[in-house]
């Protein structure tokens, strides 16, 4: 273990290239699977992914990211959250049986379509990142700005609330039951080391034992699954004209995501460089590598598109604890990756996760997408984005009303403006709200308000 002898104390931690004994390694490496496993696998459960392909891109997918960033951009990638309203709609509206009966654990049909969309979302965001690296962030701010992500974020969380209280109804005891104790748990448990960031985790499984009296636990599940099973890769609808219908309006997510992704960024760069210094080592400076970071990102979700896997994100969970453990290996976060890809081969293991009931899942997912929509608030908030400049609400304003009032009041949450190839069924509210936002966000960048005598209006100052 690298460590630095000062006058009064050791130093202890691993940066990005350091590589601990192998029993650490392998210890280290199962507590980041662990930290990601919750919210990956219910990202695939709401979504009707296979959970042994989902586990096992995430870690293909990883490896491989850590390894187009040369090994200097120590994240994990699991399933995000932030596509689920894009994905439910397109494998609703092109593979209708995935969720008209609750029991449907994975629809191979919709997924098909989505992997096109998934692996489309990659290639923009690698050229997202190759365009930062050649001009820089700040112009790239001025197209995206906070009131646009922010809003969007909020968009995808509120959006799914019909979604949320549909699978709660299933059984309304079990879920309140399952979410109150989630709530509970992700407060109380802060700072009480890995549990304290396991409470989704915690939650299902209590919202689980509750189920078992209310006979709505599935045993019969787990006596039929194999011990070892190949997951279910399919392979990207690519002949599919579907698929590349629902190609824009995913890909166009990366939006909400590539904000999320450089926060990250930048907090990890904290953290790694205060470790440096305290280890009297060269300071890495990881939050320059933003370009870098994307092209990263976008590998990941190429690699989990074509395999099959859930749209995929760097995850704040691991951060917090690498940032706990203070271990930001890449070589911990490989075997990571290994140990994933060998757990997706694991029957049983999904088939225990498939007995999850629709009400438990329903009770996580009130909280889950709520905490979505809170954090666009938070990026907007934490931005000093002003509010009381009319500009800045118009576009916050039209983004929130056509991106949740369409998804939850039009049919299919689709608007009914037809385009050829893109959009032939009309465009999803969510990508609706997205695009209709930069657009008028453009018209105050070509036409600044200043050139025709306007003043921006003072921010609140708290």
């Amino acid at each position: 273990m690298n460590t630095t002898a000062t006058a009064t104390k050791k130093v202890f931690g691993y940066l990005p290239p350091d590589a601990p004994p192998w029993g650490a390694m392998i210890s280290l490496g199962f507590q980041q699977v662990l930290t990601m496993f919750p919210a990956t696998v219910l990202v695939a459960i709401l979504t009707k992914f296979d959970i042994g392909v989902t586990l096992t891109a995430s870690g293909i997918g990883t490896i491989v990211a850590l390894l187009v960033s040369g090994r200097r951009i120590p994240l994990y990638y699991g399933s995000s959250f932030s596509y689920i309203t894009v994905v439910i709609t397109t494998m609703s509206l092109y593979a209708s049986d995935c969720f008209s009966d609750p029991a449907t654990f994975y629809c191979p049909d919709g997924v098909r379509i989505v992997q096109v969309g998934i692996m489309a979302t990659g290639i923009l965001e690698i050229l997202v990142g190759l365009l930062i690296m050649r001009i820089g962030k700040e112009a790239l701010d001025k197209v995206l700005p906070p009131v646009i992500t922010g809003s969007v974020a909020i968009v995808i969380g509120i959006a799914l609330a019909g979604a949320a209280l549909s699978m709660a109804g299933a059984n309304w005891t079990v879920a309140f039951i399952t979410l109150i104790i989630t709530i509970l748990f992700s407060v109380y448990l802060q700072g009480k080391g890995l549990i304290g960031m396991l409470p989704i985790l915690l939650g299902a499984f209590v919202g689980w034992l509750v189920s078992i009296p209310f006979g709505l636990v599935n045993f019969g599940l787990i006596g039929e699954a194999q011990w070892v099973r190949m997951p279910a890769f399919t392979f990207p609808g690519f002949t599919d004209p579907n698929a590349w219908a629902a190609v824009t309006g995913i890909a166009l997510i990366a939006i909400a995501t590539i904000p999320e992704s450089t926060a990250h960024l930048y907090q990890m760069s904290l953290y790694i460089d205060q470790l440096a210094k305290e280890l009297g080592r060269t300071p890495f400076e990881i939050k320059k590598l933003i370009g870098l970071n994307l092209v990263a990102d976008g590998s990941d979700d190429i690699v989990v598109g074509f395999l099959g896997g859930c749209a995929g994100t760097n995850y704040g969970e691991n951060n917090s604890l690498m940032a706990i453990t203070r271990c930001y290996s890449v070589p911990v976060l490989m075997a990571a990756g290994v140990i994933a890809i060998l757990l997706g081969f694991i029957g049983k293991l999904a088939a225990i996760v498939n007995t999850l009931p629709v009400a438990v899942t329903g009770g996580l997912s009130i909280y889950l997408f709520g905490v979505i929509g809170m954090q666009g608030i938070a990026l907007i908030q934490s931005e000093r984005v002003n509010l009381f400049e009319p500009r800045q609400l118009a576009v916050g304003a039209i983004i929130l009303v056509t991106g949740i009032g369409g998804n939850l009041a039009l049919e299919n949450g689709m608007f009914p403006f037809p385009i050829r190839v893109l959009f032939p069924s009309g465009i999803p509210a969510i990508v609706f709200a997205a695009i209709l936002g930069i657009l008028v966000n453009l018209i105050f960048l070509i036409f600044k308000p200043s050139r025709f005598g306007v003043e921006d209006r003072e921010n609140i100052n708290l």
